[in-house]
């Protein structure tokens, strides 16, 4: 089995109205609960947006810390889960529900050495 961090790109801005919004969270949380039942579920957790991030950038012997994101982009990383299946094929089909349901892109990417 490998480790792959699914993660969700969301667009900078305010979250989309309740009636929008609510019916997507209700298919993630299917989703969620179907990758539990499988036994590949291992993390999940949805982030803050990048305005309440604090980066951490080495100088030398300092260390400076700086708040907000790290880039200005239009995107930002707005939550993630680690499921942990045989391939990348099972990880991708992960991720074509989690982009089915939420319109939004998912990144699937290899955990480096495992996890655990």
């Amino acid at each position: 089995m490998t480790q792959y961090v699914l993660s969700l790109w969301e667009p900078v801005g305010p979250p989309p109205p309740p009636e929008l919004l609510e019916p997507v969270m209700v298919e993630v949380g299917r989703i969620d609960q179907d990758m539990r039942d499988e036994g590949v579920w291992v993390f999940a957790a949805g982030l803050h947006g990048p305005g309440s991030s604090t980066v951490l950038r080495s100088d030398g012997d300092e260390v400076l810390t700086v708040d907000g994101p790290y880039v200005e982009a239009k995107e930002h990383l707005g939550g993630f889960s680690v499921v942990d299946v045989e391939d990348l094929d099972a990880a991708l089909e992960w991720g074509r529900r989690l982009t089915r349901a939420t319109g939004l892109p998912i990144e699937v990417r290899p955990v480096r050495h495992g996890g655990r």
